[in-house]
Parts: C-alpha cells; sequence; structure tokens
C-alpha cells in the first residue's frame, strides 16, 4: 500500500568524531572509495517517499560536505549545535515551515543504511508515531559499579541495540525538543530517550545488523575489510584508440587541452586517452564498448566533450556496485611531450572519475619514428582498468 504521510530526513552531520582518530569529522573521510556522508545520504535522497532531506553541519564543514554531496537533492543545510540534542532540533526547526508528518533522524556516521530498512522506519512511525529500529543483543552484558565489579547481568532477551534512523510523528518529536530547551535539559544521548522522557512510548522495529555506526579507527578497519571481501569479482579491461591529425591548434588529451600546432580530426573531441579508458573500462563489465554507447553517426555527439564519456564508464560501474581499483593510460605520439603534463592529466582524469589520483597512471613512449605515429600523422593510446564487483553480479543492469 502507498505511503501517503509526507515523511522528511534529518541527517545529523555537526559531529567532530575525535574518537575516530586522526584525518578530520569521520563522516568526510572516505570508506570504500566514497565519504561516509555521501554513503549515508543516498539512501535518502533516492528513496520516493522521502520528500525532503535536511542535512545538518558543522559551517566550517561546508566545502566538504558540497563536494561529498554533489548531485544529491537535499535542502539548505541547517548549522549544527554544541550537542548531538542540539542539531537535531536545528534540523527539526529547518523542516517546521514544511510540516512533514514524519521525521526520519540519522546519524550521518551510518553509512550502510538501506532503502528497506527506511521503509520500515516510515511504517513504523506511520503506525507507532515513535519508533527506533533495534537489533538483539547477543553477547551477555554485564553491569559494573564504579570500581568495575559486576553488580548485576541483565537478562539479554529484554535488550536490544538501537540504530538509526529513528522515525517520529514530527509535531511530537518536535514539542519534545522544544521542551528539554525549554528545561535545560541537553544531555538526551538519542531521539528515543527525549521522547521517553515527555511520556511517549517508543515502539522498535526491525533494525540490521550491517547498519552500524563508525565510532573508532578499528571500526573504518573492519568496515574496509567487509566492503572489499565484497567485490570479489576482480575484472581487467582493455582499451586502444588512434586519431589522425586535421587543422587546428591544440588536441585534448587524457582531458587536458595540450597546445599544438595540429587538431584531430573526429566526430567528438578526439581525445584518445579517455576513449581508450572508456573502452577498457566497458570491456572489464562486458558492456560493449565506447561505439556501442556514443554511436559515431548519432549528430548529438558531435564535438562532445569525452569526459561525458567517461563519466558513462564510470556510472555503469557505480550501477553495478563496483569500484575503479586501477586506471592506466599510455599515450603513443612523438610529439607533444607528455612528461611534462602527466600530473596534469592524473588530477584531471581523477577529477572526473572521481578515483584517487594515486590509482591513476598516465604514460608515453613514442613509436621510434616508426609508423602512423612516427611519422605525426596521428596520436594512438592503450588503457587498462581493473575492476572490482560484487561476486552476485549477474550482468549488465536492467
Amino acid at each position: 500500500m502507498p505511503i501517503s504521510k509526507r515523511t522528511a530526513a534529518i541527517i545529523v552531520a555537526a559531529g567532530r568524531g575525535l574518537r575516530a582518530g586522526a584525518g578530520g569529522p569521520k563522516q568526510y573521510r572516505t570508506i570504500g572509495g566514497r565519504t561516509v556522508i555521501s554513503r549515508a545520504m543516498e539512501a535518502f535522497c533516492q528513496h520516493p517517499d522521502v520528500f525532503a532531506v535536511q542535512p545538518v553541519l558543522n559551517p566550517d564543514d561546508l566545502s566538504m560536505f558540497n563536494q561529498a554531496a554533489s548531485g544529491f537533492r537535499y535542502r539548505s543545510p541547517a548549522n549544527g549545535g554544541a550537542t548531538r540534542q542540539a542539531s537535531v532540533r536545528a534540523g527539526l526547526e529547518a523542516l517546521a515551515s514544511d510540516a512533514p508528518d514524519i521525521v526520519l533522524i540519522h546519524d550521518a556516521a551510518r553509512p550502510f543504511v538501506t532503502p528497506a530498512l527506511i521503509s520500515r522506519a516510515i511504517d513504523a512511525a506511520d503506525k507507532a508515531g515513535a519508533a527506533v529500529p533495534a537489533v538483539p543483543v547477543t553477547d551477555t552484558i554485564k553491569q559494573v559499579d564504579a570500581s568495575g565489579a559486576v553488580n548485576a547481568t541483565p537478562d539479554r532477551a529484554k535488550l536490544r541495540i538501537a540504530q538509526t534512523p529513528q522515525a517520529f510523528h514530527f509535531d511530537m518529536i518536535l514539542d519534545a525538543h522544544r521542551r528539554a530547551a525549554h528545561e535545560g535539559r541537553d544531555d538526551f544521548t538519542d531521539d528515543a530517550a527525549l521522547a521517553e522522557w515527555v511520556g511517549l512510548t517508543v515502539a522498535t522495529f526491525e533494525g540490521d545488523a550491517a547498519n552500524m555506526k563508525l565510532t573508532t579507527p578499528e571500526d573504518f578497519v573492519r568496515e574496509e575489510a567487509r566492503l572489499a571481501a565484497s567485490l570479489g569479482d576482480i575484472r581487467t579491461g582493455t582499451g586502444y584508440d588512434v586519431h589522425a591529425f586535421g587543422e587546428g591548434d591544440h588536441l585534448m588529451l587524457c582531458g587536458v587541452k595540450v597546445p599544438h600546432n595540429r587538431g584531430f580530426l573526429a566526430h567528438s573531441d578526439g581525445d584518445v586517452g579517455l576513449h581508450a579508458l572508456v573502452d577498457a573500462i566497458l570491456g572489464a563489465l562486458a558492456d560493449g564498448d565506447i561505439g556501442s554507447h556514443f554511436p559515431p553517426s548519432d549528430p548529438q555527439w558531435k564535438g562532445a566533450a569525452s569526459e561525458k564519456f567517461l563519466k558513462h564508464a564510470i556510472d555503469r560501474v557505480t550501477a553495478r556496485g563496483g569500484r575503479i581499483a586501477n586506471l592506466e593510460v599510455t599515450l603513443i605520439c612523438q610529439r607533444p611531450k607528455i612528461g611534462p603534463l602527466r600530473d596534469q592529466m592524473r588530477a584531471r582524469i581523477a577529477d572526473i572519475t572521481g578515483v584517487a589520483v594515486s590509482r591513476i597512471a598516465v604514460k608515453a613512449t613514442t613509436s621510434e619514428w616508426l609508423g602512423f605515429t612516427g611519422r605525426e600523422e596521428g596520436i594512438a593510446a592503450t588503457a587498462s582498468a581493473t575492476v572490482r564487483l560484487p561476486w552476485n553480479d549477474q550482468g549488465r543492469d536492467t
């Protein structure tokens, strides 16, 4: 049955994450090749039953946030407070003018939230008014005194680990936060505890063991290993392209405009380096070649920037749940000299693909004055791409 209630989500991302060790706020660190906050936001921004996503940030982090959240739909970020509770209230107040029926409150440090968990949260809030995702406790829990001596062993059958997104009727949780602020209470560690304080009954619904919060350096190490193990289908593709010279005053090579006394004869901008990389990535995916995705007979690609083709290839990897492990391109020409431009080309490819520059190689060689490249009639390029995919990947997206 379709959800009729208007649902908004708050992404709480104003914390500094000091327990996670050096490296800046943990929500902006990468895990599995993507920032933590990008992973956390994606499921909410793409969920069909969430009409608004309200980030709450430390204003000092705005530049990092804008980069991490590029391409997502979300409201203008609200400034966080000194505590998590104050940050949540800031997000609620920012949403008040839109008056959603239901609000989901999620910690940005939980990057593995799924669409299914979000749907369960919406359904639980609709039915109960206040609800939290919970998972059973599997270890025996000990209660200790100030000296560390055990003084009780709670029945773990009655214990649950609370997660986020915690889900509420919007008006109820906003009123609860306003009351707590009015009475000077700022010590609640989650929104369910605050709801309990004002007398609301908080229900639980099925959580997700994988929806863990990243808190310590060990958490990052463990989750990196888990993500790597899930991408065990390691594939390599190769690509090749060549373009002849024609009239012109520059060449596009690996996304960089290089002054030259000739130009390329090509339907697009003729960037042989990027074209070879596109074919290498598509080859690793067993997903055709650049000509099948961007036919040279199609006038819409006349003069097109080749970065569009490369971004498309990267999107094909992402759609399959994969990651790029390495990209390498070799340019074969007598001139122009590639060495002085190598790092600029690597940086440009990194910018286009979102792949770390440490995983990108640009090389160059001549053909010792042999063949068409030796006669300076054109440039050739070879490329390779290493792609990691989930083992359960069944082929092309449908």
